[in-house]
């Protein structure tokens, strides 16, 4: 069964611990401006939302793209982008109708969630548990509530 991130508005407080894991996995430096997640505010500040790639079974950054750089990992069940197959046209990051994919001008390719390889570490560095990594139906419901760390 495949797992991915589900996310608990009303547990975030707004830390950016999550972006700053994230950063330093993927990019090496704690830099939320390089990060694959992103928390946004609403209501002033009042409400903050972490979010990223929900992997989602429409995949339309997969079918869009021109060389078939993004792919389907069966054992994880994530998109991954194989970076030296991405030209960094962006037509993904167009097509995904979250936009959860970011073009990065250091590389001139596309970023997006890889889920850490299984062991996502927003889910680690939240202190709240507003970010856990599930067992998801393909839908993308929830099977499992119970967060693993």
């Amino acid at each position: 069964m495949a797992r991915s991130l589900a996310m608990e508005p009303d547990k975030c407080t707004g830390c950016l611990q999550c972006e700053i894991a994230c950063s330093f996995e993927h990019e090496g430096v704690f830099n939320p401006a390089r990060s694959r997640i992103r928390v946004f505010e609403f209501q002033h500040g009042r409400l903050a939302v972490p979010y990223t790639c929900t992997q989602c079974e429409a995949a339309w950054c997969q079918k869009v793209c021109p060389t078939g750089a993004i792919v389907l990992d069966d054992q994880l069940g994530a998109k991954l982008v194989r970076t030296e197959a991405c030209v960094g046209c962006k037509a993904c990051a167009i097509a995904c109708p979250y936009g959860t994919i970011e073009y990065n001008p250091l590389s001139g390719k596309v970023d997006k969630c890889d889920l850490c390889g299984g062991d996502p570490q927003c889910v680690a560095a939240c202190p709240t548990g507003a970010i856990a990594y599930m067992e998801t139906s393909l839908s993308g419901t929830t099977v499992n509530t119970t967060a693993e760390a």
